[in-house]
């Protein structure tokens, strides 16, 4: 009989004990589901979208390893599928409690301040919506949390990304001018214009360069050639040689080929004057690193 009580107390330890592990490894995470939402332009560029797919690949296993993110997806805000509507909804079906949406972009525009919100309902603008339907841009309210995180130039990445890629083509910068040619845009421009100077006046620091010019390749110019062409000319006043350097997230033909490319071939004597490599800021390990950094951050936020 006096085994059979002992045998039973040190059962009911036992599970306590089991009880009491259980919880300690799902205290923190009870009633949390959390999701990471890589949000990017889009493009109709294969190429272009490939290195944002690629982006969420290289990041994913860092992310998810401390359990903290339960899920990690790519969005596309245009152009193309999966969309940030259809990512939304995803998560939502797979039961996520907490969406952490970090905007692949290089500072604020209207795609960052106004459409992904209205998008993904955490924004009522009227002509937002209005602008969105028109472009057949579908908006969805997910029932879990949205969280946005700030964007790139809260960093010195960009600063860092041209930097190393203008020392990766320079021959001579004495002799050179630097030349940045960002897409821009129209409503924002006071701040594109600040991230350029910031990003120029950085690479004068470290690289010896004495001299910069910038200009636009998105619709703030229409995506003409001639804005990459001004830039060029000016930056030849100052220096025999023009260092020309996308700042652009990915490589997009039409971008890197067409409207930049296409603005170099109106330069005289180009050859001899431009330098240039039809790059772009992926694939960046200092891109990888923000991009797990800010997840977790908003990830530890959430607990």
């Amino acid at each position: 009989m006096r085994s059979s009580f002992l045998l039973l107390v040190a059962f009911l330890l036992t599970c306590a004990a089991c009880n009491t592990g259980s919880k300690k490894e799902t205290k923190v995470f009870e009633g949390k589901k959390t999701g990471v939402l890589l949000v990017n332009h889009g493009s109709r560029s294969a190429t272009w979208r490939k290195a944002l797919m690629d982006l969420e690949t290289e990041v994913k296993d860092s992310i998810l390893k401390d359990g903290k993110v339960q899920g990690i997806k790519t969005a596309f805000m245009e152009y193309n599928e999966p969309s940030i509507a259809t990512r939304l909804k995803e998560f939502d079906q797979e039961g996520y409690s907490d969406i952490i949406i970090v905007p692949v972009f290089l500072t604020v525009s209207t795609h960052s301040f106004d459409d992904i919100p209205t998008v993904a309902g955490q924004k009522d603008d009227a002509q937002v919506m209005e602008q969105l339907k028109i472009e057949k841009i579908e908006r969805y309210k997910p029932q879990a949390k949205v969280h946005i995180t700030p964007l790139l130039d809260f960093t010195e990445v960009l600063q860092k990304n041209v930097l190393r890629r203008y020392k990766a083509i320079s021959k001579d910068s004495s002799n050179e001018a630097l030349v940045m040619i960002a897409y821009g845009d129209e409503t924002y421009d006071k701040e594109w214009t600040a991230l350029m100077n910031s990003v120029g006046t950085y690479v004068k620091e470290h690289a010896g360069v004495q001299n910069y010019t910038y200009g636009w390749c998105g619709h703030i110019v229409r995506y003409s050639l001639d804005s990459t062409t001004a830039a060029i000319n000016k930056a030849l006043q100052y220096k025999p040689k023009a260092v020309v350097i996308p700042i652009l997230v990915a490589h997009d033909e039409n971008f890197q080929i067409r409207i930049i490319g296409g603005g170099i071939d109106k330069v005289a004597n180009k050859d001899q004057k431009v330098i240039y490599k039809p790059d772009a800021i992926l694939p960046d390990d200092d891109v990888k690193q923000w991009v797990i950094n800010i997840s977790q951050e908003y990830a530890n936020k959430l607990l």
